[in-house]
């Protein structure tokens, strides 16, 4: 019988050596084949596909604008890129892009949909239904149909969220609610239409919409009293820890939990 033939140990790392050299040649062609393939001109991106919400947008324009930023070709181009430039036109929100064989890119878009303004005057920006604050052109919206909302960088979410829970309270009593503030201390305070301020002081959306309700509840018979109706009203200040102080035009009142309102 014969014995198996035992090959040195330089023989086996050259043959190893032969192998690996093999593969990587193979893997270098390959890679080399596949960026020949995704440079020919027939994958270079030949147009756009804008689809979603473009109301404030055409996407003609939207196109124009945005092909003089796109390079490479439909393997090589830069998605996120693409998403950027999209994303960088005014009143657009969010824009998904893909890929559409062999040489075009589909874009769907999402635009800012305005519930209110946001900032003071001189600095009035937008805010959507999302509670984003976001640069718009604001002669593009009525602006009598929004209320004004304002606060501290980053807390557009929070003043929405307190604006839809109190604007239907005051809604009810004919006083639309036209701005709401949130200070830097955490006071929020409100103008109703027409011509009427509160105080509304601290606490959660839970706190002071309790706080606004118990006041509204009594508001109807506290103007009856003195002749007048609801949007007599002139001032109010909710910050009291039994009550409220209230101001009608032509006449100043104060009202506790104690006293009759």
């Amino acid at each position: 019988m014969n014995a198996a033939v035992v090959k040195p140990l330089d023989v086996k790392l050259m043959n190893m050596s032969v192998v690996a050299l093999v593969l990587v040649f193979v893997v270098l062609c390959g890679v080399a084949a596949v960026r020949w393939v995704s440079r020919l001109n027939v994958f270079d991106i030949t147009g756009i596909t804008v689809t979603g919400d473009t109301t404030h947008n055409n996407s003609l324009t939207l196109r124009a604008n945005v092909a003089p930023r796109i390079a490479g070709t439909f393997f090589t181009v830069d998605l996120a890129r693409v998403r950027s430039a999209f994303e960088a036109a005014p009143w657009v929100r969010k824009a998904v892009v893909h890929r559409d064989f062999p040489n075009r890119l589909h874009v769907s878009l999402q635009e800012h949909h305005a519930v209110a303004f946001w900032g003071g005057e001189g600095d009035l920006r937008l805010i959507n239904n999302y509670g984003e604050v976001f640069e718009a052109n604001v002669d593009e919206v009525d602006q009598d149909s929004l209320p004004i909302l304002s606060g501290p960088d980053g807390q557009g979410a929070e003043v929405l969220t307190m604006y839809r829970a109190l604007a239907p309270l005051f809604a009810q009593m004919n006083l639309p609610v036209e701005q709401l503030e949130l200070t830097g201390r955490g006071s929020w305070s409100l103008q109703l239409a027409p011509e009427a301020s509160m105080e509304l002081g601290r606490g959660s959306v839970d706190e002071v919409v309790a706080r606004s309700t118990r006041f509204l509840k009594t508001l109807t018979q506290v103007v009856t009293r003195y002749g007048r109706q609801t949007n007599a009203l002139e001032f109010a200040d909710l910050r009291h820890e039994n009550g409220y102080a209230i101001r009608l035009r032509g006449v100043s009142i104060a009202a506790t939990d104690g006293v009759k309102k």
